[in-house]
């Protein structure tokens, strides 16, 4: 039997896992040809520029890349097109990237066009270790192609997978060394489901600090999600369509 004052005199030890890496290339070294990655953002908003950008640079293809679109001809995912790395596009949008729809229509790369919730759903519940769930959305059109369909109180459901994702690449806004995250405004977007779906997730920042920095009352995903993260640099931000009065 334990002595009444054991837990008194236990001292509480807590150990800091630090996750940082030197730069992208580092964080994306083991990414090989033929994987699926989880990239966050939302067009050109949130997107994780750097390790694209080191993925472009390694020269690894026959990728399934999970993200809401495909930026545009020249910048973010659209790299990866124009190189012909990407074997399958799961998207909710093809958007403003002209390279992404020509693959697309002459069958160069396959494409699944999701419904935007359900695309973040996937994610979710890949996030929460459920594999799959019944949703309203696509019964009765092209998405329910080959999936399985129940009737639950007089409704049909299509039953729609988590997804099975090798890699999750995400960008915080500001980030600590144990891979606690926080995003800025609509840069949050798909970033912290995709952060809780990836079997290893990558995390790149504008700002790491070191641990106890951030307002845990801000943190918008939790460290024990991130494995790698470390400061980007030169960050472009474009804007995809750029409107202005006269």
């Amino acid at each position: 039997m334990l002595h009444s004052n054991f837990y008194k005199n236990t001292l509480s030890i807590y150990i800091m896992i630090i996750k940082t890496v030197k730069d992208a290339a580092t964080a994306t070294a083991d990414i090989k040809s033929g994987m699926t990655l989880l990239v966050g953002g939302f067009g050109l908003c949130g997107i994780p520029e750097n390790c694209i950008n080191a993925m472009v640079a390694m020269g690894i293809n026959n990728l399934t890349c999970v993200s809401n679109n495909a930026g545009i001809d020249d910048f973010g995912l659209g790299l990866l097109l124009q190189n012909k790395q990407v074997k399958k596009m799961i998207s909710s949008y093809v958007g403003e990237n002209a390279e992404f729809e020509r693959q697309m229509l002459s069958g160069e790369l396959q494409v699944d066009l999701i419904p935007q919730g359900t695309l973040a759903t996937r994610c979710m519940m890949s996030g929460y270790g459920i594999p799959f769930f019944p949703t309203p959305a696509g019964v009765g059109t092209e998405v329910a192609e080959g999936k399985q369909i129940i009737n639950w109180k007089g409704r049909d459901y299509l039953m729609e997978e988590a997804f099975d994702a090798d890699f999750a690449i995400v960008k915080a806004w500001k980030g600590d060394t144990t891979g606690n995250l926080i995003f800025r405004a609509t840069a949050r977007n798909f970033n912290p489901l995709m952060a809780m779906a990836g079997k290893i997730t990558i995390a790149e920042v504008e700002h790491l600090v070191q641990p106890g920095e951030l307002d845990p009352n801000e943190i918008h995903v939790p460290g024990i999600y991130v494995h790698r993260i470390f400061q980007g640099a030169n960050y472009e931000k474009r804007i995809e369509q750029l409107t202005s009065r006269k």
